[in-house]
């Protein structure tokens, strides 16, 4: 199965069950490379996809409980996406023309507040896992401490000046990537952009003129807050207090926006891109509702860019990114400084 996936790859095309031909030289051909390696009914020919005839257990990536913590999991998903890489890295490089915003560019990119990591102790609730009716358990509260990685507030402090002579409608784009390897050498641009990861993707309408966009880390639009426990959705509801209710779960923990760092402090390369909001966005009201999150609501996923853009696809050449205006990059450091926070016991 996999050596027919790496031949649709090279020949630029699948087959569906007509015979007829789909072209995934384009955006929206891992689309169709993910139903078939996922073995989804939408696959072009999902007859050829397992028929689960002899009860075969679930694989490793099945059961989310474990998965973090077996290396086989994460041998796994290196092999899958080094599959959809070798698709990606099969298309085209965008062109300047195709990364320029007309008449807009960023001019400076600021953190306010210190990029750091910390790790504290944190009361997991586990009620939930006993059955009161044997256990009495309405009489006591049930936790379990662990040490988990949390990371200090900042902000992003970004000016961009909007030299067209009306408002322009934006997303801003935010990634990081690693700029050394861990012997110390650094890492080439077209080799780091595939190790990027999305910080940050939100709306913002530019006036004519300078503007300075602030955006906390907590207002992340990739990221998730802690899910609350049962005890304290119990006590809301009986004191009467307002649940937030959320579209969606999908997304990482705040708490690990920030990779962990070092004492030395981890150098990043964190990239800022300006882009069209009235060619890039599918749905204005998913992406600048407060509780929009990056995979979409109901189905629609609001962004019409490939996830990481604009360093999804080769960057045979690094300078492009400086000769476009609506692009910025700079240097960042993380640090971990080995503080940990204990539970403060009254």
């Amino acid at each position: 199965m996999e050596d027919r996936i790496h031949d649709a790859i090279a020949h630029g095309y699948v087959e569906d069950e007509q015979g007829n031909k789909i072209n995934i030289e384009n955006d929206h051909g891992i689309d169709i490379l993910g139903d078939i390696i996922q073995s989804s009914m939408y696959s072009p020919q999902p007859q050829t996809d397992p028929k689960n005839k002899y009860d075969t257990p679930p694989g490793v990536l099945a059961h989310l409980e474990t998965l973090p913590r077996d290396p086989a999991a994460w041998r796994l998903h290196k092999r899958i996406d080094n599959i959809f890489r070798e698709h990606i890295d099969s298309l085209p490089p965008y062109t300047k023309e195709q990364l320029v915003f007309p008449g807009i560019t960023v001019a400076d990119i600021q953190i306010q507040g210190n990029l750091e990591t910390y790790f504290e102790e944190y009361k997991y609730d586990l009620i939930n896992a006993f059955n009161d009716n044997t256990t009495q358990t309405e009489f006591y509260d049930i936790y379990a401490t662990m040490p988990r990685l949390n990371h200090k507030e900042f902000t992003y402090k970004i000016k961009v000046q909007n030299n067209n002579g009306s408002p322009k409608k934006s997303v801003i784009r935010i990634l990081a990537m690693p700029y050394r390897d861990g012997n110390g050498a650094i890492i080439p641009f077209d080799e780091g952009r595939w190790l990027a990861i999305e910080m940050d993707l939100f709306v913002k309408t530019l006036t004519p003129g300078d503007n300075e966009i602030i955006r906390k880390s907590s207002e992340a639009s990739i990221t998730v807050p802690d899910v609350p426990t049962y005890k304290t959705l119990v006590e809301m509801t009986e004191s009467h207090q307002t649940l937030e209710m959320y579209e969606s779960a999908t997304g990482i923990p705040n708490r690990l926006l920030l990779p962990k760092g070092n004492e030395e402090g981890v150098q990043f390369r964190l990239l800022v891109a300006v882009t069209d909001a009235q060619q890039d966005v599918n749905d204005e009201s998913i992406i600048t509702m407060n509780k929009y999150h990056h995979y979409g609501v109901r189905g629609v996923q609001p962004d019409k860019r490939p996830f990481g853009y604009p360093l999804d696809r080769r960057v045979p050449d690094e300078h492009i990114v400086d000769e476009v205006p609506n692009i910025k990059e700079t240097m960042v450091k993380v640090y971990n400084h080995n503080v940990f926070i204990p539970i403060p016991h009254n």
